[in-house]
């Protein structure tokens, strides 16, 4: 089973924190390939033209569910990381605050996207992803999530949309 997989890792990146490392999962091909097939299913009936997800280990995850869906990626890079002109949207982590941005063409007009991550923690990361696929003009399918930390509520912060999570921790 691919939960398994998933390893905490107490006080990373500061005390008090739980870390979620992917690392296992990313390593075992069947334990992956079957959790990216846990991910999309959901959505393959949804019409989804665009994966976008934010780095660095969302790429992972979003390029292979983008393949699975037969739809394209978009990359949603930290600052500076992209060469041509960018979106941007700024937002608060339960250590930090950071910044997402994409390219200016990256989403077509009414594009149906769909944002796939490793982790909805407080739901920072992924409010402000869908805040760059709604600037980009695209049409948000939904969200999924490997792990899902419910107890920080990030579901509150992604209003009506679809949310689906692979692994729940209450």
């Amino acid at each position: 089973m691919w939960r398994s997989l998933i390893w905490d890792v107490p006080g990373f990146p500061r005390v008090g924190i739980v870390f979620k490392d992917i690392t296992p999962l990313l390593g075992d091909p069947d334990g992956l390939a079957a959790c990216v097939a846990e991910l999309v299913e959901p959505f393959e009936d949804q019409g989804v033209e665009l994966v976008a997800a934010p780095e660095a280990r969302g790429f992972v995850i979003g390029g292979m569910a983008a393949d699975r869906l037969d739809a394209g990626f978009v990359p949603l890079r930290k600052p500076g990381k992209l060469p041509r002109p960018t979106l941007g949207a700024d937002y608060e982590l339960e250590y930090g605050a950071e910044r997402l941005e994409v390219h200016t063409d990256a989403i077509a007009a009414g594009a149906r996207v769909l944002i796939v991550d490793d982790v909805l923690a407080t739901g920072g990361t992924a409010a402000a992803s869908a805040q760059l696929v709604m600037q980009g003009g695209g049409e948000l399918v939904g969200f999924s999530f490997i792990v899902e930390l419910a107890f920080l509520d990030g579901r509150r912060r992604l209003g009506d949309a679809r949310i689906e999570s692979a692994l729940v921790v209450e």
